[in-house]
């Protein structure tokens, strides 16, 4: 087939492109397509890690209903060595805590309680830290339950740090300070928060300061 005068140029400034940086394009392709088909397996396997996740998560619930605490630690435990990146790992971990501390083993609950806070994300940790807390204070470990509350905590759960602080400082018999956190926890929680009232029976329970009767007026005399 003839080409005309042009259409040579245009072939011939092709080729001196091709060979210029044809290797170049060729690679570049070759990358991103790789990009492509990786980033596809990756979606399909996120995709399928999740529904097998969230498969065992619904026969670890459905363990709970049924308080078999043996079957709930084993898919829990499996969840978390298959599935750590996932919530379902998270939420799973919760849930064995919850199932064994219910069937009075401590040393189980604080393990999946603690695998929460090693490898959970922001808001998990904070749950299963108060949690743990109160495993520690059922165990009378006082000190170490008041040096987890003083750790981080997103701000939402102010107000349950500081209640759950002041559950530990009465079991030590520190009621100044246990009082100063119920108040600290009444003043972090909204006005409309269920919570409230509950924490509030407990500052009563503590009763007035000694300083508060001490300036309060004398009733006068009949």
């Amino acid at each position: 087939m003839a080409y005309d005068l042009e259409e040579q140029e245009q072939i011939a400034t092709f080729k001196a492109f091709w060979a210029s940086y044809g290797n170049l394009i060729t690679w570049v392709l070759i990358v991103a397509l790789a990009g492509y088909a990786g980033y596809n397996f990756w979606t399909s396997h996120q995709g399928r890690q999740a529904a097998e996740a969230s498969a065992l998560y619904d026969e670890l619930q459905a363990s709970l209903q049924a308080n078999d605490n043996a079957k709930v630690q084993r898919i829990a435990t499996d969840v978390e060595a298959k599935f750590d990146g996932t919530t379902y790992a998270q939420m799973a971990a919760l849930g064995a805590a919850k199932a064994a501390f219910d069937a009075n083993d401590l040393k189980t609950a604080k393990a999946q309680l603690q695998w929460v806070v090693d490898h959970g994300n922001d808001e998990y940790k904070s749950i299963a830290k108060l949690r743990l807390a109160g495993v520690l204070l059922d165990e009378k470990a006082y000190d170490d339950a008041l040096k987890l509350l003083a750790g981080d905590f997103l701000p939402q759960y102010k107000a349950e740090v500081a209640d759950r602080k002041g559950d530990v400082l009465v079991a030590q018999n520190k009621i100044v300070e246990a009082r100063a956190a119920y108040q600290a926890a009444l003043d972090a929680m909204d006005q409309k928060n269920p919570g409230r009232q509950l924490v509030q029976i407990k500052l009563d329970a503590l009763g007035v300061p000694q300083q508060a009767q001490s300036a309060a007026p004398a009733k006068p005399a009949a």
